[in-house]
């Protein structure tokens, strides 16, 4: 079934990380503009504006991702909002796909869904299999939903057009970098940028340090999903991971990124607040065993991503809290 160059393709959430990676490489491998629409010309929270506009363009190809994302502290700051935001964007994205007879549509989960205490790397069926972690409770049971949407689905209609993808910690151009609401990597990047500025001798951080994270660039992501959109031969039975099979601690991120930015303070622990779950690294042999791998290592990622950062410092300090802008 591969995709041809001058498909319809629609990408909802373009302006944030993976989104904008996701236009990139589009363009970049000569496919079709994709077609995109801002906050304020399709709300997709609303159910009719929704339906109309994929009546209107029937769109070939969807790859949704808008949503309301956030670190611990929005998590437990709006955990109402961030269910309902999720839930109602993913639920008129995927009925009305559905109803118009997309050929495939991409929903990003995320790797808070997995169980807070599971075996590492963690595979696909681990899903549903213990408790997720508490301090992002509100978004992994969102995300839960649309994937297991899409599952039921492809089961309902004996298809494979929706396909639920996990990728880990993202991180990229177009990040949100608002130490209040952003996540780990992009909220150190700015602080240690603003500490180097100030000329701050330390800098406290949230937590021991000791939990481990696995970081994806988000062009790595967009080439994931592009390939999964192509690939002729897919089954979809469970969610399909995006990493790159490698984690480092938070302690060990922070000084890397310290080195990247050219801060040379203190980083002072405070292990009163929170760490989240001790372990997130994704089993990806399943997109592996498809062709794929990663082509971007951390170091040269952040490197690229400060750079993208200084250049843009001034549209990307104002707080940023959703995806789909």
């Amino acid at each position: 079934m591969g995709m041809k160059r001058d498909a319809v393709i629609y990408v909802a959430g373009h302006a944030g990380l993976i989104g904008s990676a996701l236009v990139r490489r589009l363009e970049r491998d000569g496919y079709r503009s994709p077609i995109t629409r801002r906050r304020n010309e399709l709300d997709l929270q609303d159910t009719r504006a929704v339906n109309e506009f994929f009546e209107e363009v029937h769109p070939e190809y969807v790859m949704l991702a808008a949503g309301r994302v956030g670190g611990i502290m929005e998590n437990q700051s709006f955990p109402a909002d961030f269910m309902d935001e999720n839930v109602a964007i993913q639920l008129n994205v995927l009925k009305a796909a559905r109803k118009t007879g997309v050929r495939r549509l991409i929903l990003f989960g995320s790797s808070c869904m997995y169980p807070r205490e599971c075996s590492q790397p963690m595979a696909e069926t681990a899903l549903l299999s213990g408790n997720p972690e508490p301090t992002s409770l509100p978004y992994a049971v969102s995300k839960l939903l649309g994937t297991y949407m899409c599952l039921a689905y492809n089961k309902q209609d004996h298809d494979v057009r929706f396909i639920p993808v996990i990728p880990n910690s993202a991180y990229g151009p177009h990040d949100n970098f608002d130490p209040k609401s952003a996540h780990v990597l992009s909220a150190l990047l700015a602080r240690f940028h603003e500490a180097k500025l100030t000329g701050a001798e330390s800098v406290g951080l949230w937590g021991s340090g000791s939990p481990r994270r696995e970081f994806v660039h988000a062009d790595d992501i967009a080439d994931a999903c592009v390939h999964l959109l192509a690939e002729e031969d897919l089954t979809v039975e469970f969610p399909i991971n995006i990493g790159i099979g490698q984690d480092v601690s938070i302690k060990e991120l922070a000084e890397l990124i310290a080195g990247v930015v050219g801060y040379r303070g203190e980083l002072n622990w405070d292990s009163t607040k929170p760490d989240g779950a001790p372990r997130k690294l994704l089993d990806s042999a399943r997109i592996r065993s498809l062709g794929w791998k990663p082509s971007i290592g951390l170091r040269e990622g952040l490197t690229e991503t400060y750079r993208w950062y200084g250049e843009h410092l001034k549209a990307v300090r104002a707080p940023m809290h959703v995806e789909q802008r």
